[in-house]
């Protein structure tokens, strides 16, 4: 089974979520997308796995959310992307992919349902 998780070292959520899979037997492919972000075909195809729009997955609390005023309603789904793409800090984390599905690490048990 080919499981990748979109990963951030410095994030607890990350690293518990990171753990489970690897408590699984299962040694995943990582990318730690602060260093080598996905471009915008990859984040659309992660949100149609995941189920959810780009603002279900924005980082609200980021100063790059604020700095961008991407917390205004007229933004589009690829204004949102674009501004994910350019700054991978504002996508939540941890993303997991395995079988063709996606699951958002928060609360990280939630990965278990698709590995």
């Amino acid at each position: 089974m080919s499981v990748t998780i979109y990963h951030n070292p410095r994030c607890s959520k990350s690293r518990q979520t990171l753990a489970l899979i690897e408590e699984k037997g299962i040694t995943p492919t990582i990318i730690e997308y602060l260093k080598e972000g996905p471009d915008a075909a990859t984040l659309k195809d992660v949100l149609t796995k995941l189920g959810k729009s780009p603002r279900d997955i924005l980082r609200k609390g980021e100063q790059e959310f604020k700095d961008l005023g991407l917390g205004d309603a007229s933004k589009s789904d690829d204004d949102l992307i674009a501004a994910m793409v350019a700054h991978p800090i504002l996508i939540e984390r941890p993303i997991v992919l395995s079988g063709g599905k996606a699951a958002l690490g928060r609360p990280p048990e939630q990965v278990l349902e698709i590995i």
